[in-house]
């Protein structure tokens, strides 16, 4: 499983709406509003790398009143918080 996390700049006055688009999009297993340069964090879960470049490059960039984005890939996770539970469902 790759981890990304992507930082989304979005038009201000339709954030609730870009959030929502986001969320639905495959591939994405969450969505937060937060404080600072940033409007929105995209946490991106899927099985290779280039899952990730069609995910941020041909799914979220392409939402309407995304405005750029910057894209993190995690290398470990030291704290598992239970997503394998959440991802072991349905498996």
């Amino acid at each position: 499983m790759i981890t990304a996390i992507v930082f989304v700049k979005a038009d201000v006055a339709r954030i609730p709406e870009v959030a929502q688009k986001l969320a639905d999009l495959s591939g994405v297993s969450e969505v937060y509003s937060v404080t600072g340069t940033i409007d929105l964090i995209v946490m991106v879960r899927v099985r290779s790398i280039d899952e990730v470049a069609t995910t941020v490059a041909d799914q979220i960039n392409k939402v309407s009143g995304v405005e750029g984005t910057e894209t993190h890939i995690a290398f470990r996770a030291y704290s598992t918080h239970d997503l394998e539970a959440a991802f072991a469902i349905g498996l």
